[in-house]
Formats: C-alpha cells, sequence, structure tokens
C-alpha cells in the first residue's frame, strides 16, 4: 500500500483510506455502469426484479447507479473487515486500523492469534458479515416497490455481490480467509509454524491457478490479487517461521557485542568514513566520543546513506558529527529476537544500537514514538545481516551458538 488518511472510525478502530482506493473507485463504477444493462437483465432473470431496462439505462443514469453501487460495495467490505476486527478485540487483540486500498480492505491485527479455535472464529466472522449484508440488501430489494428501478439495481446488484464476495474470501488461498480458516484447522494437529507453511504453499498454488485464470481471462483486478496473494502467503509465512525459530532467542545472542563493535569518532572526516567502509566492509557505525577521563559516549549512528549524501568533493570538509543521525533507535539486550526484527521494519531501518541500562523514556522520536534515552552502556549492534545469519544457524543446527556470533553488516 501507499499512504493513507483516517476518514473516520467505528467502533473505535480508526478507518482509512489509501490512496489506490482513490483510484479503484471510480474504476469500479465505470465498470458497473458500463455493464448496467447485462447484469439488470441477470438480475430480471435470477432475482425477478422487474426492472425496465430502459429507464436505468439512459443519459447519466449508469454512471450514478455504478458509483452507488461501488460506495455500497466498499461499504460492505468495511463491514467485512469490521467482522473480523470486532471479533478480534472480544479474544483481547488490538486492531489498529481497518483500510481500504486497491484490493479491498485490510484490518490490521496488532497479532495473530496462535489458538486455531481464535483464529478459526475470527476468520471466519467476515465471510459471515458478508452473507448478512447480501441477506440485508436482499430483503431491502424485496421491499422496494419496481417503479424505483435504480434503487432495486443497486440493492439486488449489492446482494449478489456480497454473497459472491464472501465465497470467493472462503477459497484456501492463505492469507485470505479461506486460507486462514484451513491454517486454523491444519493448526489442531502440528505447530502454528508447520500449519503456516503448509497454508501458504496451498495458497501460492491457489494464487498461480488464479493468476493464469486472469491472465487468459485478460482480467487485471484477478492476476493482480493473485500477485497479492502469493506475495502475503509468502511473507507471512516467513515471518511466523523466524518467529518460531527465535521463540527462545535474545538480542544478546545474536548479537555484535561492544568488544567486536568498530565505532567511529565523530570529527572524523566523511571521505575517512568512507574509506573505512570499503576496507572494513560496513555500512553502519556508532558514533562514541571519548571523554577527559577515558570513557566513551554513545552520540549517535552514522550509515552509508547518510555519508553518500555529501558530494566526494566536499567529503574532506566534513565530518561524521554532520551527517550522523542522533535521533537513536535502540533495544535492550535482552529483549526477544523478534522484537528486534519487528523495530527494524516498523522504523525501516538495517539496525539497532544494543543499550543496557534504559529505564526511561526520552521525547517523542522522529517516527512520532517516544525514543528510548541512549545514556546507558552500549553492549552491542543488531543488524539485519544479524539476524538473518542466526536465522540460518537456526534452521540448520536448531540452536544458536553464542560463542560464534555474527559480525554487524547491512
Amino acid at each position: 500500500m501507499l499512504k493513507s488518511f483516517r476518514i473516520g472510525s467505528l467502533f473505535g478502530i480508526p478507518i482509512k483510506l489509501d490512496l489506490t482506493f482513490l483510484l479503484v473507485l471510480p474504476l469500479f463504477a465505470y465498470l458497473i455502469g458500463v455493464q448496467i444493462e447485462p447484469v439488470t437483465t441477470i438480475l430480471n432473470d435470477v432475482l425477478g426484479a422487474g426492472i425496465d431496462v430502459g429507464a436505468v439505462t439512459g443519459g447519466a443514469l449508469p454512471w450514478i447507479l455504478g458509483f452507488a453501487a461501488a460506495v455500497g460495495l466498499f461499504v460492505g467490505v468495511v463491514l467485512h473487515e469490521l467482522g473480523h476486527s470486532l471479533t478480534a478485540q472480544r479474544y483481547g487483540f488490538p486492531i489498529d486500523s481497518i483500510t481500504l486500498w486497491l484490493f479491498g480492505g485490510i484490518a490490521a491485527l496488532s497479532e495473530m492469534p496462535e489458538d486455531w479455535r481464535q483464529e478459526f472464529t475470527i476468520a471466519i466472522a467476515g465471510p459471515i458479515v458478508s452473507v448478512l449484508v447480501g441477506v440485508a440488501s436482499y430483503a431491502l430489494f424485496l421491499v422496494t416497490p419496481e417503479a424505483f428501478g435504480g434503487a432495486r439495481f443497486v440493492l439486488g446488484y449489492l446482494a449478489v455481490l456480497n454473497v459472491a464476495l464472501a465465497i470467493f474470501n472462503m477459497i484456501p488461498a492463505f492469507p485470505m480467509d479461506g486460507g486462514r480458516i484451513l491454517r486454523a484447522l491444519l493448526a489442531r494437529g502440528r505447530s502454528y509454524a508447520q500449519a503456516t507453511q503448509q497454508a501458504a504453499s496451498i495458497g501460492k498454488m491457489f494464487a498461480v491457478a488464479m493468476g493464469l485464470f486472469g491472465l487468459f481471462a485478460v482480467n487485471i483486478i484477478l492476476i493482480g490479487v493473485a500477485f497479492f496473494v502469493y506475495i502475503a502467503a509468502s511473507s507471512e509465512a516467513q515471518q511466523v517461521t523466524m518467529k518460531a525459530a527465535f521463540q527462545d532467542v535474545t538480542v544478546r545472542d545474536i548479537m555484535t557485542t561492544a568488544s567486536d563493535l568498530h565505532t567511529v569518532e565523530p570529527d572524523a572526516s566523511v571521505a575517512e568514513l568512507i574509506q573505512r567502509m570499503f576496507t572494513e566492509r560496513h555500512t553502519g557505525y556508532p558514533v562514541v566520543e571519548t571523554d577527559g577521563f577515558g570513557g566513551e559516549r554513545l552520540v549517535g549512528l552514522v550509515t552509508l546513506s547518510d555519508a553518500r549524501d555529501i558530494k566526494p568533493v566536499e567529503r574532506d570538509a566534513y565530518t561524521v558529527s554532520d551527517v550522523m543521525t542522533t535521533d537513536l533507535k535502540t533495544i535492550d539486550p535482552d529483549s526477544d529476537a523478534m522484537t528486534a526484527i519487528e523495530r527494524m521494519r516498523e522504523h525501516g531501518i538495517g539496525r539497532l544500537l544494543v543499550v543496557e541500562g534504559q529505564d526511561e523514556w526520552g521525547s517523542e522520536g522522529a517516527f512520532g514514538d517516544p525514543a528510548l534515552r541512549t545514556d546507558g552502556d552500549l553492549v552491542g549492534l543488531i543488524s539485519r545481516s544479524d539476524v538473518m545469519t542466526a536465522f540460518d544457524i537456526v534452521q540448520k543446527s536448531g540452536s544458536v551458538n553464542p560463542s560464534s556470533r555474527p559480525r554487524a553488516g547491512d
């Protein structure tokens, strides 16, 4: 997704629109508008709608009805996600937001349940709500007089489409609702990680089949959904596998310790910094300042991206203190490894400074969250390459050997 903005809230849950939604809404309105005649014929045949085709296809009415049906469809999507969200809240899982975007809606759970009963209930709640929305639309359709052909078209269309949405979401293509239900059922007799891997594999097979069907049918939306399902299944499977692998692993186990850590002083030139990066093959250094008593104080972090912003001819004139980052993202060494991974992902950074003895919170950081104070002791650094190396070791050997810690890298 691109950038989203909040438009309101329901039951205390923020409702957001992604910028891609503003593109797809008029597209859906157009597609419904150009198909209004054949769809009306189907509604007349299947539901006995009794809609005068000529009355709903004249002038600008197809585009008005198309827009109304598109808005109604996405209202149904919000209610679908609200079904997931309220059920998750009942089990104690907070919901960050519900976001409408290119391929529908996403309810952002702060944490996924690992109890198969809870996941089953949360996953099936969405399709149940869609069916109920479809039934409610059909009930309104039945009580709307035939003279109101446009309203009957919109209500009949939404009745059919919400039930179709529920059926489509029940396809066992993880991480769609049907795929999550499949994982919940698989998790009854195996570990959560194994169930996720199997559900993800089935989901990717469905995604490939869906993509091929969309390709032959020249259906761009279906191809896009298939691509999203494949990527999302792979991503969640990797995340769950990582969580299982790092279940008993702390940051201290996989970090580069302070004794092995390469640091740089704030008065070193940017040219010297880049030369060190080339020689030592590191792309990030903690910046430490020596006090008058021979001690060291952490003052910042400098990375290759900070240094390369300076033009080559000016790098001798600039020092590390001119380009380093002082809004430091840190973590305690006794935190679990998954916390470090999630924090790096959340802030879009490649490394965290490991600081011990920081038990107070400082002012708000650049990302809008409270930044940890850095007046504790620097005991190490953990980077993405540390994490991936440790993950590879855990997968192959089943444990992490703290005496053979990887060195800090990207």
